[in-house]
């Protein structure tokens, strides 16, 4: 099986070479990646319990879908193949890009877009991306986080604070 690989980039998240992921990450330079949140009507958000055979972050909790731009990707269409990778839907409407999170250690040195999507499920979820999901109010991921911020991915409880702040939830 080939490696996957990902488009390193600059400061200014500018491309400047392609190498393989296993590079990328033990070298800790700059990339790209996106995180979709899936609210239903109700305002609870999918969570994905990240499968156990994942080479980073196994068997935590995590946004609804995400992942790393493949080469030539453009940060939308990304989002929208992780949400049919990762949870079997194809979005009916394009999906709202909320804002972006610079690099740094705390996601892992990736650039993060972050997107809505308006959704109710049911989810068809991949086995060797995802062990499980299920809905959670936001009070309970913002209690959740703060009692035990090792039960998610190092991006997440980022992810979360910056939607409190912008006012997006």
């Amino acid at each position: 099986m080939n490696e996957e690989l990902f488009e390193v980039v600059n400061e200014r998240d500018e491309v400047i070479d392609t190498l393989p992921r296993a590079e990328v990450h033990a070298r800790g330079l700059l990339h790209r990646a996106v995180h979709v949140l899936a609210f239903n009507q109700a305002g609870q958000l999918f969570l994905q319990k990240r499968s156990m055979l994942k080479d980073c972050f196994p068997g935590v909790w995590d946004s609804s879908a995400s992942g790393h731009l493949a080469p030539g990707e453009t940060y939308d269409t990304c989002a929208v193949r992780e949400l049919r990778e990762e949870l079997g839907i194809t979005p009916e409407h394009p999906l709202e890009p909320l804002f972006k999170i610079d690099a740094c250690s705390r996601t892992g040195q990736e650039f993060v877009w972050i997107y809505r999507f308006q959704s109710e499920g049911p989810f068809h979820l991949a086995p060797d991306e995802v062990e499980c999901g299920d809905w959670f109010h936001p009070q309970e991921i913002t209690e959740w986080i703060a009692r035990a911020p090792g039960d998610f991915a190092d991006a997440f409880p980022l992810v979360w604070e910056r939607m409190k702040q912008s006012g997006h939830r």
